[in-house]
């Protein structure tokens, strides 16, 4: 067993960093949401000058900062769990890592799946009718954000693999321990 984690140690490694940037620039994300709220409502307060484009930019980048940030998340393990039975005393780390990785296997794999299979024409629909916002001043090329959906959920998956890489290694490290 040995072999198989030397194996799979460099795919967890790299499927992290890739998480570890994307959530770096989701950070950034919010500090540019945040300053575009500002001015925005400074814009509408102080000079009654309000922009359509400048409101939907920023819904755009809440949609993105949840959509890339998601995997950053999984990977720093700060997304919601129901914790009154996984922070208990009788889950040992070895029952920690059995749950997470039957979560991962099949819950949050299979979502991701049918999350990506199901948004795909969904972003090509939009992309072929080159979607653009619907209110006069809005934001253009509206798929561009509808294709964060897929790929936002591919990052999570992979994410998930790393995750499932890490609690395997925990599993068969116990194992060879006993």
């Amino acid at each position: 067993m040995n072999t198989l984690l030397r194996i799979l140690e460099p795919i967890a490694n790299f499927i992290e960093k890739i998480s570890e940037g994307v959530g770096r620039l989701s950070a950034w994300l919010v500090v540019a949401m945040v300053l575009l709220v500002c001015y925005d409502v400074a814009m509408r307060y102080l000079f009654q000058a309000g922009s359509v484009g400048l409101q939907e930019l920023e819904w755009h980048l809440f949609a993105l900062i949840f959509l890339l940030g998601s995997a950053y998340t999984l990977k720093h393990d700060e997304h919601v769990r129901v914790d009154i039975f996984y922070q208990s005393r009788w889950m040992t780390p070895k029952r920690r890592a059995a749950v997470d990785l039957f979560g991962c296997l099949f819950m949050l794999l299979p979502f991701c799946v049918l999350m990506i299979y199901s948004s795909i024409p969904f972003v090509t629909q939009s992309f072929d009718w080159g979607e653009a916002s619907p209110d006069p001043g809005g934001l253009p090329y509206r798929w561009l954000l509808k294709a964060m959906i897929p790929f936002g959920f591919l990052l999570l998956a992979l994410q998930g693999v790393a995750m499932a890489i890490r609690r395997l290694q925990v599993l068969l490290n116990d194992e060879e321990q006993q």
